[in-house]
C-alpha cells in the first residue's frame, strides 16, 4: 500500500511539469501508467498534449483516455518523457525494460529534451545489476547471440511468459535477462560492447539519458538532478 502512495506521488509531481501543447513521451510500467492516467485527467479545454508512447499497452491506455498520439518516427525532438525504471544508481543511470518495452523506450526517451524518471525508492541501488539486465535480441539465431552474451561475464536467461512460451516484444524480438554476479562495474562500457555483438537489437541500460529523478515516499517526493 505505502508503494502505490510513493508511486503515486512520483507520478503526481512529473505531472506538474508537462505544459499545454506539449509532445510528451509516455512511458510504460506501473509507476508510468499511474502518470499517463493523470495526464488523461488533466485534459481540457486549456489543457491538451501530444503523446508519444513507448510500447503498446501504453497506447491502447492514451487512446482509452483520449490523449492525441504521434507514432516514434513522427517528430524528431520531444519536450518532455516521463517514466519509470527498474534501478536508479547515484549518477542517473539507469536500467529499464523488464516491462519488455526497452526498445521503444529508448528510442522515444532520446528524442526527449527532458527525461523524468519516477520511482518509488526500492529502485535506488549504490550500483547497476542489483536485480537482472535486460537485453533484447534478434529471434533469428538467439541461443548464439545468448552465448556471445554470457562472454562478458554474466548469465542470460531468456524471458519466459507464463504459458511456458518466449516473451516476444512489441517489435517480435526476444529479451534475456542478464545477471552480473557483483553487479556491473561499468555500464557504459558493457552497453557498448553488449552493442557489437550481433544479434543484440538494444539493451536496459540508459545512460547520459536522465534529467531528473523524482522519488516517491509515502510521504511526498525527493528530487534528484
Amino acid at each position: 500500500m505505502n508503494q502505490d502512495i510513493a508511486k503515486f506521488n512520483a507520478a503526481k509531481e512529473a505531472v506538474k511539469l508537462i505544459k499545454d501543447g506539449m509532445v510528451v513521451g509516455l512511458g510504460t510500467g506501473s509507476t508510468a501508467k499511474i502518470a499517463v492516467d493523470l495526464i488523461g485527467n488533466r485534459l481540457s479545454e486549456t489543457f491538451q498534449i501530444v503523446g508519444m508512447p513507448t510500447s503498446i499497452k501504453t497506447k491502447i491506455q492514451a487512446e482509452n483516455l483520449g490523449i492525441n498520439l504521434i507514432g516514434i518516427d513522427e517528430a524528431e525532438e520531444i519536450d518532455i518523457a516521463i517514466d519509470g525504471a527498474d534501478e536508479v544508481a547515484p549518477d542517473l543511470s539507469l536500467i529499464k525494460g523488464l516491462g519488455g518495452a526497452l526498445l521503444r523506450e529508448k528510442k522515444v526517451e532520446k528524442k526527449a529534451k527532458e527525461l523524468i524518471i519516477i520511482v518509488d525508492e526500492s529502485k535506488i541501488v549504490e550500483k547497476l545489476g542489483v536485480g537482472f539486465l535486460p537485453v533484447e535480441v534478434s529471434i533469428e539465431d538467439h541461443e548464439n547471440t545468448r552465448n556471445e552474451i554470457t562472454r562478458l561475464g554474466c548469465s542470460a536467461d531468456l524471458r519466459i511468459e507464463s504459458n511456458s512460451q518466449p516473451f516476444i516484444t512489441d517489435n517480435n524480438n526476444y529479451i534475456y535477462h542478464c545477471k552480473f554476479k557483483n553487479g556491473i562495474e561499468d555500464p557504459k562500457s558493457l552497453d557498448h560492447n553488449l552493442m557489437k555483438i550481433k544479434g543484440v537489437v538494444d539493451t536496459g541500460l540508459f545512460i547520459d539519458m536522465t534529467s531528473k529523478v523524482i522519488i516517491g515516499t509515502p510521504k511526498g517526493t525527493k528530487i534528484v538532478e
